[in-house]
């Protein structure tokens, strides 16, 4: 399925937390929501990109943002994660990547020749209103999140 574009709505969905309780992006509305896209809880990568997001949590959190991570990886998997970098924000369970192919994130990657289907990695600013503000593709994990909170603080 195709990305969806700036300005139009971010498709809804209900995914389970790492607690197992089912989060609904529609009923985030009223606070601009950080939606970000990642491969693997507990890997080089995704464990910058994810305490970059914890450290920089106090400020999205005064912006009034919401930050969901999400990846096909197990709500026991995000709780593992969440608790050894002490990450604040919600991490959502996509098992079945059915919301990622929604988004436009699950797709063909290349690994040391090899080809495969896997998260491309991808963040997705939703206004307050539910619109798409902005999409950050081919992120750079390690200060990815002061890219996003300068176009949230531009939004």
């Amino acid at each position: 399925m195709t990305m969806p574009r700036v300005g139009n709505k971010a498709p809804d969905f209900t995914l389970p937390d790492q607690d197992r309780k089912p989060t609904k992006l529609s009923d985030l509305r009223g606070n601009p929501v950080v939606l970000y896209f990642y491969p693997k809880d507990d890997t080089p990568g995704c464990t910058k990109e994810a305490c970059s997001f914890r450290d920089g949590f106090k400020s999205f959190k005064q912006a009034g943002a919401v930050i969901l991570g999400v990846s096909p990886d197990t709500p026991a998997a995000h709780t593992k994660f969440r608790a050894k970098y002490e990450l604040p924000f919600t991490l959502l369970a996509d098992e079945d990547h059915k919301v990622m192919e929604r988004y436009g994130v699950w797709g063909q990657k290349k690994f040391r020749g090899r080809e495969y289907m896997g998260v491309l990695r991808t963040t997705f600013l939703i206004g307050a209103d539910g619109k798409l503000l902005e999409i950050f593709e081919k992120v750079r994990p390690e200060h990815h999140s002061q890219e996003v909170l300068a176009a949230l603080s531009g939004a």
